[in-house]
């Protein structure tokens, strides 16, 4: 009869060396590639963090706003960073401002978005052929109408609050700055969205 010899075992001691360094190796590659995914989720995560806290902007001068507490519309420019990419100043969306003869807020904010359904509001005096019975804003979309403070300026107003007042502040003497930001329409609370 042949002799069979019995195949030889693996060595135990070899197969723990190597499953130790493929084990050590993993956790070592892992780090930097852990530090890499971090690195470049940071900017959308910082992102969705600062999204509803709204965006300081400068937007023009005491000098180009009407003592007569007039409203004037302004376009509110912003250089936008989304995610990884950095764009020059571009118009993020509108603002009237109002000039008061209060010392402590010299300036008041409306953004422009009718909080019904989001349409552009008209500061009624600039409406050809719109006669209303009293100054404010207009929305052409479904007809609310609001009054200079941002109230709504009739019962019965599809707009479900009054216009959204934005935090406004005077730097320098003469600057004109808001604090911009976008809300949700179709609700009776200001849900902040962003800018």
């Amino acid at each position: 009869m042949p002799h069979h010899s019995k195949p030889k075992e693996p060595d135990r001691r070899e197969f723990l060396k190597k499953a130790c360094c493929v084990a050590i190796g993993g956790a070592l590659g892992a780090v930097p590639v852990a530090a890499g995914v971090g690195l470049y989720l940071d900017p959308l995560l910082r992102k969705a963090t600062n999204s509803k806290e709204g965006l300081n902007v400068r937007v023009t001068t005491l000098d180009n706003l009407p003592a007569d507490g007039t409203p004037r519309q302004f376009k509110v420019l912003a250089s936008q960073v989304d995610a990884w990419m950095k764009t020059p100043e571009t118009p993020i969306g509108a603002v009237y401002l109002v000039r008061t003869t209060d010392a402590q807020k010299p300036v008041r904010a409306f953004n422009v978005a009718c909080p019904h359904a989001g349409c552009f509001v008209a500061y009624v005096a600039e409406i050809p052929n719109y006669s209303p019975e009293t100054p404010g804003y207009f929305c052409p979309c479904h007809n609310s109408s609001f009054k200079l403070d941002g109230q709504i300026a009739r019962a019965g107003s599809p707009a479900p609050r009054g216009l959204d007042e934005l935090e406004c502040f005077v730097q320098n003497e003469n600057e004109v700055w808001v604090r911009y930001q976008k809300f949700q329409a179709g609700t009776a609370e200001k849900v902040p969205l962003g800018a």
